[in-house]
């Protein structure tokens, strides 16, 4: 299963890997891994020398999509600060959105580490670790203004078509509740599936539908009927025993929390800063 970005197969750097369209985030300053030593600042090994490689699903905005001919977001941003720490540069490998709950591309070595907006859940936990909270999501129904749906039990109600994102929680929320939904492969086909009327809501994150309203030229031909508190936090997952390195990115969102960078890029890339919400606690 392939997003558009891997379909349009549009090279935007100059990596290539077995897993995929390979993609320069950000970079910080390090060396250029060309006969470079595989062991980062810290003793941390990687997989490959010079850079940080990590596992996405594209799209998935306000956390990674493309922007102006690069992968940005606020997971890139985060996981920006990890790989200058380290004294390398991040490499995004787009990759489907499954691997990230079998933890199959890093356990390949093809990453050092996953960053998808993913929520942390225990049977994810028996597959791969994960690092500290670093944010609290909750899930949203958008829909169509025509239909008439003012909330998710008036989905069902009206006899109305649900949509969401293949294998992530609110598709799992939504069979909770009684739904079959119909299941999209990224973020983006998820709202195609609604503007073009093939379902009348969807759920997903909130942050994605902060995200498309603010974006979306046809904005207020949708509504928010639903924000599900479901308890959910994100985190960046590694390979299982990955200590050091697990250790380098929980350092880096301690930081960023303390010095204030998380919220600056809190408020540039998801919305105004509640830091009751926006500062989960370590689980």
């Amino acid at each position: 299963m392939n997003t558009p970005l891997g379909r349009r197969a549009r090279v935007l750097a100059a990596i290539t890997a077995t897993a995929g369209l390979v993609l320069v985030a950000g970079c910080s300053s390090g060396g250029s891994g060309s006969g470079a030593t595989k062991t980062a600042a810290g003793g941390v090994e990687l997989v490959k020398a010079g850079q940080l490689t990590t596992c996405t699903h594209l799209p998935y905005p306000p956390f990674q999509s493309e922007l102006d001919g690069k992968v940005q977001g606020f997971d890139v941003s985060l996981i920006d600060l990890v790989a200058k720490n380290l004294g390398v540069k991040q490499a995004i490998v787009d990759t489907p959105f499954e691997n990230f709950k079998t933890g199959a591309f890093l356990n390949s070595e093809q990453c050092d580490l996953a960053a998808a907006g993913m929520t942390i859940t225990e049977e994810r936990k028996k597959n791969v670790d994960f690092s500290d909270p670093y944010f609290d999501a909750t899930q949203a129904v958008l829909v169509d203004k025509k239909s008439g749906i003012t909330s998710l039990a008036d989905v069902k109600a009206k006899g109305k078509k649900l949509g969401a994102q293949a294998q992530t929680t609110g598709e799992d929320y939504a069979k909770k509740q009684g739904f079959d939904p119909i299941s999209f492969e990224s973020s983006d086909a998820v709202l195609s599936g609604l503007r073009t009327g093939q379902v009348q809501a969807v759920i997903i994150d909130y942050p994605v539908v902060q995200g498309w309203l603010k974006d979306l030229a046809n904005a207020d031909d949708f509504k928010v009927v639903d924000n599900l508190n479901t308890g959910e936090q994100y985190g960046f997952t590694v390979k299982k025993g990955n200590t050091k390195l697990l250790a380098a990115i929980n350092k880096a969102i301690a930081d960023a929390k303390a010095d204030g960078t998380y919220k600056k890029l809190y408020e540039k890339w998801i919305g105004p800063y509640d830091a009751a919400v926006a500062s989960p606690s370590a689980s």
